[in-house]
């Protein structure tokens, strides 16, 4: 039994609800075939309509088709059109190493040091871990300096090696002094 709303549809026999837009008007529910059905049934009570029943035939209306056929050569035989994008190429602008800074009036220059975050969270855990209790080290200052001097007592072993100048990676070496002194044999 249909309730207040509902319409039983003329395709397949169930009921449905009613759009409040088009309630007068809906005769058919929403499923694929029930829609293909509406469509059908709409065209068929167009044609049968007197003034409409000559309404794609005629010499006017062919020399129209082919027109526009030859417009528009192979639509509707099988091949695809290339599509296009709904968006255009999303261009990559690549920030020049020395940009002005528009705060402060002047020209923004890269750190040289790296922040503090950036510089030691990307230690394994075991290798802070090591490094904490070796040097005795709780603090994130003090973990990041001695994560720099490590660093380039590194850098200064292998480069050593290559006969690089020994007084400029000493110069730096002196970058924590809260740290104990430690001989990297």
């Amino acid at each position: 039994m249909a309730q207040s709303g509902q319409r039983k549809c003329l395709c397949c026999g169930l009921f449905f609800d009613l759009d409040r837009r088009n309630r007068k008007r809906q005769r058919y529910c929403s499923a694929t075939a029930c829609r293909r059905a509406s469509k059908a049934a709409s065209q068929a009570s167009w044609l049968v309509q007197p003034q409409n029943s000559e309404y794609f035939c005629g010499p006017v209306h062919v020399a129209r088709v082919r027109a526009w056929r030859a417009a528009h050569p192979g639509f509707g035989r099988g091949r695809q059109r290339p599509r296009r994008a709904l968006q255009d190429s999303l261009i990559v602008q690549v920030p020049k190493p020395i940009e002005e800074s528009v705060n402060r009036g002047g020209l923004a220059v890269p750190p040289a040091v790296p922040a503090l975050q950036d510089s030691w969270n990307t230690l394994p855990p075991a290798l802070a871990g090591l490094i904490a209790h070796l040097f005795s080290v709780t603090l994130q200052d003090e973990m990041a300096a001695t994560t720099r001097r490590l660093v380039q007592l590194g850098h200064d072993m292998i480069n050593r090696g290559r006969g690089e100048d020994r007084q400029a990676s000493a110069a730096t070496g002196a970058a924590a002094p809260s740290a104990g002194a430690v001989q990297l044999d």
